[in-house]
């Protein structure tokens, strides 16, 4: 935190930071009083509980783009979690933010996506806007931490500090106080901070990676296809091509796909230095006052961030294999929500518990929200097979 490329040659040392560490800080209030760790900060303690968490081990059997069962080597959300994790930290000690803070939003950014990826949370949005509601994965996830983790003996959930709970909910989007009174203690008019800002991009840097990586290895993405039309590709695979001349293609594509991500990178970091700059902030209270996110990529970069992002729908996320998982995933979870909505005495004892508080359909969609890819089509079977008794 003392090099002077880091943001606190903005910021005095700790006050630019999203919390200055001290007791007092309302960022590490707990709704439930705790005394502090001799050893742990207050973030360091909370990834220990998010880590040690049943909805955190669950991420290693949900699809981040590909299912398991094509193969072993795809992307989970577990494993690309981890990814995150390790541009997330390397962004904020970089920036001189508080790292405890970043690793621990990047590792709890994915806990309430359900099973089957994007098309399983679309279909569970489309079950529930029919009885007046909507699926939220951030809005969910803060459900998991707060309510569904049950571990302690004096509380329900895992008490998790202000501040991990504002960026679960800020980290990606802005909601409205207005549309969202339920969330009116996370600072709902103004900027989240620098730490939970820079985690959407460290997902998309994750992601525009490794999309590229699992498309080339499930066969549905050819590696020249690639190298002629996506321009950040490009311009890295010629660089490495000129440094490792003869080598097997393979192998020039992980080494373009490697400087893709430190490109990527390295540009978040210098143009949310330059924001920073800019601005002239010198404290949280002007990170959050300011109307626009500050973390942010150069034009230049952002540009091929999009075109990749474009080539990515097109030729991957669109692709007729995937199309039929997708179909098969939506599937799947209408025919499961509308079971249970039809027969509730089916659900287990603890959600039955939960329908006067919460409602059938969105208990039903929070049951079904904690499954991995596995267990529901599990559940998916022994439903056909008590239908037709």
């Amino acid at each position: 935190m003392s090099t002077s490329t880091s943001l606190c040659a903005v910021f005095e040392p700790g006050v630019g930071a999203s919390s200055s560490g001290r007791p007092s800080d309302p960022l590490l209030s707990r709704v439930f009083p705790a005394p502090p760790h001799p050893y742990r900060t207050p973030y360091q303690r909370d990834r220990d509980r998010i880590v040690s968490s049943r909805a955190f081990r669950r991420l290693a059997g949900k699809t981040q783009v590909f299912t398991s069962r094509a193969s072993d080597h795809f992307r989970s959300r577990l494993t690309h979690t981890i990814e995150v994790v390790q541009i997330a930290r390397s962004v904020a000690a970089a920036l001189g933010l508080n790292e405890d803070l970043a690793e621990v939003l990047a590792l709890v950014h994915d806990i309430g996506h359900p099973p089957f990826g994007h098309a399983g949370e679309r279909a569970l949005d489309r079950c529930l806007q029919k009885h007046g509601r909507r699926f939220d994965h951030n809005l969910h996830a803060l459900r998991i931490v707060e309510h569904f983790e049950q571990r302690y003996a004096a509380h329900r959930g895992l008490n998790l500090t202000l501040g991990v709970r504002e960026g679960i909910i800020k980290h990606s989007r802005d909601y409205l106080a207005f549309d969202h009174p339920e969330l009116a203690e996370y600072f709902l008019d103004q900027s989240p901070p620098l730490e939970a800002q820079i985690i959407d991009l460290a997902d998309e840097i994750a992601y525009l990676t490794a999309d590229l990586d699992d498309g080339v290895e499930s066969g549905l993405l050819e590696i020249e296809h690639i190298r002629e039309n996506v321009r950040i590709l490009k311009r890295c695979y010629n660089t490495v091509e000129r440094e490792h001349p003869g080598v097997e293609a393979k192998f020039l594509f992980n080494e373009a796909l490697q400087l893709m991500q430190n490109i990527l990178t390295n540009d978040l970091i210098e143009n949310t230095r330059r924001n920073v700059a800019a601005l002239g902030a010198t404290s949280l209270e002007a990170i959050r006052r300011h109307p626009h996110r500050l973390a942010t990529f150069s034009p230049e970069v952002e540009s091929e961030r999009l075109q990749e992002k474009q080539y990515l729908y097109d030729t991957l996320y669109t692709c007729e294999a995937l199309e039929r998982e997708h179909d098969k995933a939506e599937e799947v979870v209408t025919a499961l929500f509308e079971f249970w909505i039809e027969n509730p005495d089916q659900l287990p004892e603890g959600y039955r518990e939960e329908i006067e508080a919460e409602g059938l359909a969105r208990t039903v969609a929070d049951y079904i929200a904690g499954m991995t890819d596995a267990y529901i089509l599990l559940q998916y079977a022994q439903v056909k097979r008590f239908v037709r008794r």
